[in-house]
């Protein structure tokens, strides 16, 4: 109906919405707006604010359009997340970066990479993430799920990157080559860690494979590298939710022993 013209006011009240506010109209006090039979809308109104709360949840509890009917801004109410532009991105994507340059791995070892590869050494010594003065990574199918420190502590230091928030991983992609043929199996890992500055302070526990190359931690496939390519993927992710305060560390098991270079480059927004 696109106007109340010649009807009357029994045969349209329904779709006239209104404040309920004892004829006073639009105060400062912020009213659900409702339909003329009572029902009741998600939106509310005051002279000075506007709230939408919906009466169930949506994927698109609040859609903003252009004149094309592109969606511009989305409340995705369901999973509490807001979305915008053209590609609906979620408002506080970021990006997190793992790697290592031209390392020489020993074969069937996961190596720990660097999360933050603008780490670098000033003696000239390499990085070798050895704690404890061995490849704590271990030589399993996975990356061991935990490590308690007795020496060599800095070499853990740039490996680890404690959450400062809840995150939610969107996708982890990974750029590698290597001096000649070789596979290599990544695997992105959660741990509990002790902070403080006690004598445990840093050991890692209960750890959790949060992404890897291959469809599960139980099912890997390795990538194919070498000196006449990029190889270039994702990582499956099979937990995506990350609490705060917990340790994320990447790890590298190559077969070989020919240098490699890594750079992984994790999507992930708050939540």
């Amino acid at each position: 109906m696109a106007s109340f013209t010649g009807n009357a006011l029994k045969d349209v009240y329904k779709d006239i919405l209104h404040t309920s506010n004892s004829n006073s109209g639009i105060s400062t006090t912020i009213k659900q707006i409702t339909c003329g039979d009572g029902d009741t809308t998600a939106l509310h109104l005051s002279n000075r604010n506007l709230k939408v709360q919906p009466a169930a949840d949506s994927t698109t509890n609040t859609v903003i359009f252009d004149a094309d009917g592109n969606a511009l801004l989305t409340v995705d109410s369901t999973n509490d997340i807001v979305k915008a532009g053209i590609g609906q991105h979620t408002l506080n994507t970021q990006y997190h970066r793992f790697g290592i340059f031209d390392f020489s791995p020993t074969s069937g070892e996961h190596h720990p990479l660097i999360y933050s590869p603008t780490i670098t050494n000033t003696n000239d010594s390499d990085f070798t993430g050895e704690a404890n003065g061995s490849a704590w990574g271990g030589t399993g199918t996975n990356p061991a799920t935990s490590l308690t420190l007795s020496s060599a502590a800095h070499e853990l230091v740039p490996s680890i990157w404690i959450l400062q928030g809840n995150i939610t991983i969107d996708e982890v992609q990974y750029i590698m080559g290597s001096d000649a043929a070789s596979t290599v199996n990544i695997h992105i890992m959660q741990y509990d860690i002790v902070t403080g500055a006690g004598s445990t302070a840093g050991d890692l526990s209960n750890g959790v494979v949060l992404a890897q190359t291959g469809s599960s931690s139980g099912s890997l496939s390795p990538v194919t590298t070498g000196d006449d390519r990029v190889s270039i993927g994702t990582l499956t992710i099979n937990t995506a939710d990350v609490a705060s305060g917990k340790a994320i560390v990447a790890f590298a098991e190559a077969s070989d022993t020919d240098d490699m270079t890594i750079n992984l480059s994790l999507k992930y927004h708050l939540r």
